[in-house]
């Protein structure tokens, strides 16, 4: 997982305004605290979050003592600025402040201008943490045993989940025989439009299905359009992502960028997208850059583009992908493809300029950088800042500005 330092610096950086926001800091102990306490200080907390986020204003902080659990759901409806953000953290040892719950979804951020951190949520109704709202942030959360573990809903924009942990989030919530229509286990399941999910591990959203046999994301959109999804770790996922939208809707312009993906199950893919003649596609616009990619199981596929894919669908630069099975396929007029490394049993698409079959010579299993003499060195396309979400972006897995003749993959030299 990516150190902290490494996260910030892969993200803009704040105006001098929104680092100071003045306020008032209520504390919460589940264990110790008393609601008719003032609530004002450690020594004094309250003992329920419904008591501490009922009517916050802008700059003001909520302190949740590590080892606190809660049933949810906590619905967050006040509203920060972007000058004074309002902030939900921990303090004290020990175990992250865990909130669950089988009846509700967890975390509900309904308001705008949150930064979240330090909680757990776990085995909720639907999602661990859900956001209806507008810039907020999801900062070092964890959550598991979720149908998501965090949902951005249609009206939720430019939202920031950085730097957390997605671990088995593996239930379904369609799962019915014969319908082509299971879904479910999603790490992070995006529905809105220009959020960014970067820094994150994702691991294990892997569900039985009884149309798909399995099924699962680490990231998946339906419906979202100029998400930016970059730097994050994805391990023993079924699919590192998938998209689509209802008809009439649209899931355009997302990119995926310096994602490091790998599994240890018999079958898995990195990215599924589609063309007009799939019920929900067509999505337009896909870029995949500079992602490294190990999936070595024989029914594996790097990249598909169906039902009528064209390079206005997909485009892929400077990417690493290593499978059991088929590297990637392309129908109708095919992907717009370059610069990139491909190894596995088969492939049906056209190589573009500067892409090779090859072995990349990745350092082991679960390493993917890359050993010296690896074909994937100086491989890679040199591209404008716009492929990668913008200059923020611009930086590999540990971020390593890019100069030159880029390596292709996640990593360089």
């Amino acid at each position: 997982m990516l150190s902290v330092a490494v996260i910030v610096s892969l993200l803009p950086a704040a105006p001098a305004a929104a680092q100071a926001h003045a306020g008032t800091t209520y504390y919460v102990d589940s264990r110790a605290g008393d609601d008719a306490a003032a609530g004002t200080s450690a020594s004094t907390a309250w003992k329920t979050l419904d008591k501490a986020v009922a009517d916050l204003e802008p700059g003001d902080t909520v302190s949740v003592r590590r080892g606190s659990g809660f049933t949810g759901p906590l619905t967050l409806t006040s509203s920060g600025t972007k000058a004074k953000p309002i902030t939900l953290t921990t303090h004290g040892s020990g175990a992250r402040p865990k909130i669950t719950g089988s009846d509700d979804d967890c975390v509900v951020v309904k308001g705008d201008h949150w930064r979240i951190s330090g909680l757990r949520a776990s085995g909720c109704r639907w999602a661990g943490f859900q956001i209806d709202g507008h810039d907020n942030e999801l900062i070092g959360v964890e959550a598991d045993k979720n149908i998501a573990g965090a949902f951005v809903t249609p009206s939720g924009t430019r939202n920031t989940i950085r730097d957390s942990v997605f671990t088995d989030n593996n239930r379904m919530s369609v799962n019915d025989k014969g319908g082509d229509n299971d879904s479910g286990a999603f790490g992070v399941l995006l529905n809105g439009d220009d959020n960014v999910v970067t820094g994150n591990t994702i691991t294990g959203s892997f569900a039985k299905s009884k149309d798909y046999g399995y099924d699962g994301a680490a990231v998946e959109i339906f419906g979202g359009d100029r998400n930016r999804v970059t730097h994050n770790i994805a391990r023993n996922n079924v699919t590192f992502t998938e998209l689509g939208a209802k008809k009439g809707e649209t899931a355009t312009g997302n990119v995926f960028a310096f994602n490091v993906v790998t599994t240890s199950r018999k079958r898995g893919s990195f990215l599924v997208t589609r063309g007009p003649r799939h019920i929900v596609g067509p999505v337009k616009g896909t870029v995949a850059v500079h992602n490294s990619v190990y999936l070595p199981a024989k029914d594996t596929i790097g990249w598909s583009c169906h039902d009528g894919c064209a390079p206005s669908i997909l485009k892929l630069r400077n990417n690493v992908i290593v499978v059991g099975g088929e590297t990637g396929f392309a129908d109708g007029k095919g992907a717009d493809e370059g610069g990139s490394v491909y190894k596995g049993r088969k492939h049906r698409f056209k190589l573009g300029p500067k892409s090779v079959k090859a072995d990349p010579m990745f350092t082991s299993r679960t390493d993917l950088r890359l050993r010296p003499g690896s074909p994937a060195l100086g491989r890679g396309i040199a591209l404008p800042p716009s492929w990668y979400g913008g200059k923020a972006f611009a930086k590999d897995m540990k971020g390593k500005a890019l100069t030159g003749s880029p390596d292709a993959g996640a990593y360089q030299r």
